[in-house]
């Protein structure tokens, strides 16, 4: 819990107010202004909730201004260079790293969860063949509610455990079943003998006709995407699976709440973005013209990939995605590809030129990871899905946090209302 040592004076109307400033464990201090409408009949305003802690959290940690990410206290590029995905998931869920018999366990765990009810394979086939796979994933998680009805009640710690698993092992499984349908292809079921990220590129690019060997450093660099994206603070998607699980509603309908707020551009579909922009751009040649648009204040392009609301220094994560970026291209043998010659370029000049530097928009994470994607062959489509299998952990876990924090209350924020006042209705011949 966090302290309380130190007050803050607030003087309205001639009134004087003392609000309780409380201490984190990291982080500036927090003015604590929940009892602030009952004493002195005033909300505060904060659009997009930038300067408001929505809550106490003892998961996720960021530095804006040092470039740091911890995961329960642990720094990114530790846990990316040193450990896998599933070790992190069982970090995240439970606040310290497995032993080696908690590790196998879980690992244990996860991997015979993976397959989904059969039934729903029928429900797939109720989506257009062209549906986007961000659209089927957001309605076939939902309708997880209506498969696994034995894991509903929140307020068992048990159910909510079965829940945590079932999800974090079967989101890989839907989302690979996404891309298949939105391909035409068949499904291709779960593997009870390969990896995490092993199982899910089987699952995404195996087919009957032939064997599919999943080359090593690939799934690792897979690994290492889902790493970095497991948990971020309280983004807007994070926000929205906590606001969802306030009103006591069922796991899989949060976490199908927070697919559906990652879908959006400005938040999980960056990397989409950032990999459209580089091949709007098209050639080395044109960069000068592009770095001049950004520049104009009056042109409404944009450079995607650069900068980020959190990181007022290099975004820790990009670091670790960049090594990654030149080792799957390595393996791949892309150098001449003209969207990663374009990309380098790029890179090359946000960290020299002056108007980026004093900006600091350094290379953010989505920069390197659409790069990574599409040089394994996904579609941009499938660019969000990814983000959503590996962000589910962290999505899941706050969930937890939330359900089992005694001070935990439906989510109602407050308004600045500028609409009418009061006024009399006229009838319709009058008007």
């Amino acid at each position: 819990m966090a302290e309380t040592s130190k007050t803050a004076t607030l003087t309205l109307h001639g009134e004087t107010y003392e609000l309780p400033v409380l201490s984190p464990s990291a982080g500036p201090d927090v003015v604590d202004i929940r009892k602030l409408y009952a004493q002195a009949d005033v909300f505060t305003y904060d659009p997009g909730f930038t300067s408001t802690a929505s809550c106490e959290s003892s998961i996720t940690f960021i530095d804006g201004d040092k470039g740091e990410l911890l995961y329960r206290g642990y720094p990114i590029d530790q846990l990316a260079e040193k450990s896998h995905y599933l070790e992190v998931c069982y970090l995240l869920l439970n606040g310290e790293l497995p032993n080696k018999t908690e590790l196998e366990d879980f690992e244990y765990r996860i991997t015979r969860h993976t397959m989904v009810h059969e039934q729903m394979h029928n429900f797939f086939r109720g989506f257009r063949r062209d549906s986007h796979p961000m659209a089927t994933m957001v309605g076939v998680v939902g309708a997880m509610s209506a498969f696994y009805h034995d894991s509903l009640d929140i307020n068992d710690p048990w159910q909510r455990e079965v829940a945590s698993m079932r999800l974090i092992a079967k989101l890989p499984t839907i989302a690979a079943m996404a891309y298949k349908y939105s391909i035409g292809q068949p499904f291709v079921y779960p593997r009870n003998d390969l990896g995490y990220a092993e199982n899910f590129l089987n699952m995404c690019f195996s087919v009957p006709a032939e064997p599919y060997k999943v080359e090593p450093a690939l799934a690792k660099a897979m690994d290492r995407i889902f790493t970095l994206h497991a948990d971020h603070e309280q983004n807007a998607s994070t926000s929205t699976v906590r606001l969802a699980g306030s009103s006591g509603a069922n796991p899989f309908a949060c976490i199908a709440a927070g697919i559906a707020c990652l879908w959006g551009p400005a938040h999980g579909g960056a990397n989409q973005a950032c990999l459209e922009m580089l091949r709007e751009i098209g050639t080395v040649d044109k960069i000068p013209e592009y770095i001049a648009r950004a520049k104009d204040k009056d042109d409404p392009f944009r450079l995607m990939g650069f900068g980020h609301r959190v990181y007022k220094n290099f975004d820790p994560r990009a670091k670790v995605m960049k090594e990654s970026a030149d080792e799957v291209l390595d393996l791949l043998g892309v150098h001449d590809n003209e969207t990663l010659q374009v990309a380098k370029e790029l890179e090359r000049i946000a960290l020299e030129d002056p108007y980026f530097v004093e900006k600091k928009l350094y290379p953010n994470v989505d920069f390197y990871s659409g790069i990574i994607l599409e040089a394994m062959g996904f579609p941009t489509s499938m660019f969000t899905p990814i983000f959503a299998l590996s962000r589910t952990v962290g999505w899941i876990s706050q969930w937890k946090e939330m359900i089992e924090d005694p001070t935990n209350k439906i989510g109602r924020p407050r308004q600045l209302y500028t609409g009418a006042t009061t006024r009399d209705y006229v009838d319709v011949s009058k008007r």
